[in-house]
């Protein structure tokens, strides 16, 4: 494992109140363990305990990771662009939702370039679980916006609940979506649960498996009739087979209107590679990637990478068009990034065009977020555009 910095008191404290409430729950189950899902739904979620829950902080270099809008205002200002299109064949009573709002970011300056561009919406909604955060997000939209743009911003606390027209916006959402863990055991298929780690001083956790239930196994087998090969023993992984509900879910009652998600991942037949043969899950601390989910629950988010071809399937079975699927180099450079590149050579101030450039780089270059990251859209009675013309991959999917 990596060398994690140590936690200070306060934060040790915070966590041991979460595994207190996580192995309450074991103990009250049926037979004293939960489907990982679960774990990971409590220890991201839990009410005032779970890593987005409660108020420390996540993103930026003093947190445990970085986001592309909190970078600076590029991936935003080119998300806006590909998003104004959409924007304007609504009209003006179309709304936007942004799943999770990170510190506010984004939405500072998508409402900025949507303004430019003459493709405001009604209203724009921010679905944020994490009452820390939704107040950073307002106190810095309250700060940075002029009156008549802070109005239009709203926090819901879940999808829309009627029928709606406009743009659904998630930037790494799906990857923090509670997933089971599944793993092949002499040829069937079985799940990860975790259970009280009584080989250690019984305040830790363990994971063990056990035979899946028919759900899942469909999933795994869907999984593998795709790839046209048996997954072999001793293979884990993960899988989102509720993905489609979620995305019918979070849709609601969209009529016409447009999804674009942009996370990391893989389509399928590189997401089950026979080399990752222990999944894609990961634990962040401190701007340090490590592999143990169990450790210091609440104090770190865990993610699993996306399987885009689900994503796709998902998408058209909730009744959307699939409109494109690329990386996000290729997004921001077909979506107004020459346009910024020639304003960031404007820039007067050194130190400022410097930090422009660097953020530029981080977002395109395949050895930081260029490729790692892909984006993908769905219409419905809407078009993109051009949003996808460039480095379009999904012949991949």
């Amino acid at each position: 494992m990596t060398s994690l910095p140590t936690p200070d008191t306060d934060a040790l404290a915070h966590s041991g109140r979460l595994s207190a409430h996580l192995r309450a729950e074991i103990q009250a189950s049926d037979d004293a363990a939960i489907p990982f899902s679960r774990f990971m739904e409590l220890a991201l979620y839990a009410p005032g305990l779970g890593y987005y829950s409660a108020g420390a902080s996540k993103f930026g270099e003093e947190g445990d990771f970085v986001t592309a809008p909190e970078l600076g205002p590029v991936f935003a200002a080119c998300t806006a662009e590909a998003l104004a299109p959409v924007m304007q064949q609504v009209g003006p009573e179309g709304l936007f939702l942004e799943l999770g709002g990170g510190t506010g970011a984004f939405a500072e300056v998508a409402l900025k370039r949507l303004t430019e561009l003459d493709a405001l919406p009604d209203r724009y909604a921010i679905l944020e679980p994490s009452a820390q955060l939704r107040q950073r997000q307002r106190e810095r939209l309250q700060r940075r916006l002029p009156p008549p743009l802070f109005d239009l911003v709203e926090w819901v606390d879940g999808p829309f609940p009627h029928d709606w027209e406009g743009v659904l916006f998630a930037n790494e959402v799906i990857d923090a979506l509670p997933t089971p863990r599944f793993a092949i055991v002499d040829g069937q298929v079985h799940e990860e649960f975790v259970v009280i780690d009584e080989a250690g001083d019984g305040q830790g956790f363990a994971r063990i498996t056990r035979p899946a239930d028919a759900f899942l196994t469909n999933a795994v087998r869907h999984i593998e009739q795709r790839l046209e090969r048996r997954l072999p023993d001793g293979y884990r992984s993960e899988l989102l087979p509720q993905l489609p509900y979620w995305i019918q879910a979070v849709s609601g009652g969209m009529e016409r209107g447009a999804m674009l998600f942009v996370d990391y991942g893989y389509p399928r037949g590189e997401y089950y590679l026979p080399e990752r043969s222990d999944g894609t899950l990961r634990a962040f601390y401190r701007q340090r990637m490590h592999a143990d989910p169990m450790l210091w629950p609440g104090l770190q988010d865990l993610t699993a990478s996306v399987d885009f071809t689900a994503l796709a399937e998902a998408g058209v079975g909730a009744g959307f068009d699939f409109a494109g699927y690329c990386s996000q180099a290729s997004f921001l450079m077909g979506n107004g990034l020459a346009g910024v590149l020639e304003r960031i050579e404007r820039i007067a101030d050194e130190g400022e065009r410097l930090r422009r450039t660097e953020e530029v780089k981080k977002l395109t270059l395949p050895s930081a977020m260029g490729e790692r990251f892909q984006v993908m859209g769905f219409e419905k009675d809407v078009e993109f555009g051009t949003a996808f013309l460039a480095g379009d991959l999904s012949f991949r999917l």
